[in-house]
């Protein structure tokens, strides 16, 4: 049988498509999963907003007998941020799902190698930094599960510009 993926006489490398790198693909991949799991978890947070203020003003009363390192996460800043959190509940999850969709859509754009797709996916990975900021306060990314997310926003726009020489 015929070897239909090796280049005969007359083909040139116009006939060839050109193929996406091996990290490109990697990347847009974890980007459909990771903003996939990020759409549900949005979602979740959405719904369970009022839920998670009141669990967390009821344990207000039984901080002095937490650890010192705990007292952080259930202190009165959190507090604050878990009531912003339910006030703003809904521009917070609209802005998200636009964020994520935004990064959705870049990513099918660099998978068609369009370097476009890279700025719209950069807007997207950055946009719930300021939105956060705005809508919950600069106590939002005193824990380190924010920083931790930053960090991993940083990677992947890093990460997807070392693939910039492969798109056009």
């Amino acid at each position: 049988m015929a070897d239909l993926n090796r280049p005969t006489e007359n083909s040139s490398f116009l006939d060839d498509p050109k193929k996406m790198p091996e990290m490109l693909n990697v990347l847009t991949i974890l980007t459909f999963v990771g903003c996939g799991i990020f759409t549900l978890t949005s979602l979740w947070g959405f719904a369970s907003a009022q839920k998670s203020y009141d669990t967390l003003l009821e344990a207000q009363g039984k901080l002095d007998q937490l650890p010192a390192f705990a007292r952080k996460f259930a202190g009165p800043e959190m507090l604050e941020v878990a009531r912003k959190s339910v006030e703003n509940r809904t521009p917070i999850l609209l802005l998200t799902l636009i964020s994520y969709a935004l990064c959705v859509y870049g990513a099918i754009q660099m998978r068609q190698l369009k370097k476009v797709g890279f700025s719209i996916y950069t807007i997207g990975e950055l946009l719930p930094i300021p939105v956060s900021i705005f809508f919950l306060g600069s106590a939002v990314y005193s824990g380190i599960g924010a920083m931790l997310g930053c960090l991993i926003y940083v990677i992947f726009v890093v990460l997807y510009a070392t693939q910039m020489k492969y798109l056009k």
